[in-house]
């Protein structure tokens, strides 16, 4: 008889990065009036930094504006399994002022929300972590030399 267990894992930045990189939104964490405050956004990696856009008059552009340090977070869940991976990116991001570097940001961003974002953020990849957990199948004993992943989903 088997059952199964989960198993929680770090993710090397490497893994982390690859996973950055095939994602398209986000979660923005930031401080807002001494509080924290989260703004989901479009972004892309980018030149081994996160780049997103928003517009000068939100508290995401003030917050940056202000110096705050960033933290960033991506995650992909399924609640049936309960398996999944989540990685999440600190730094101290930087406004885009160049004008060839903005296009360059929003020729690789293009449009997703209504209206045109005004302020390019750059946030660079200085802190990354992920984490992953996956299904392991486990003998009642719970030794090491029956587990074995399972792929497909099923138990």
């Amino acid at each position: 008889m088997t059952y199964v267990e989960r198993t929680l894992f770090a993710l090397s930045r490497k893994e982390s990065v690859e996973l950055l990189s095939r994602s398209h939104v986000g979660r923005v964490v930031f401080t807002d009036r001494a509080l924290p405050a989260v703004a989901a956004v479009p972004f892309a990696y980018h030149r081994d930094c996160l780049v997103m856009h928003t517009f000068g008059d939100d508290r995401l552009a003030s917050a940056v504006a202000r110096g705050n340090i960033l933290a960033f977070e991506i995650d992909d869940i399924d609640p049936t399994t309960r398996t999944g991976w989540s990685v999440v990116v600190q730094g101290e991001p930087a406004v885009a002022t160049d004008v060839e570097e903005r296009a360059d940001i929003e020729r690789v961003l293009g449009a997703w929300a209504p209206g045109h974002g005004d302020v390019c953020i750059r946030l660079p990849l200085t802190i990354v972590t992920g984490r992953r957990i996956e299904r392991s199948m486990q003998t009642p004993t719970g030794s090491d030399s029956s587990r074995a992943l399972l792929r497909d989903g099923s138990q």
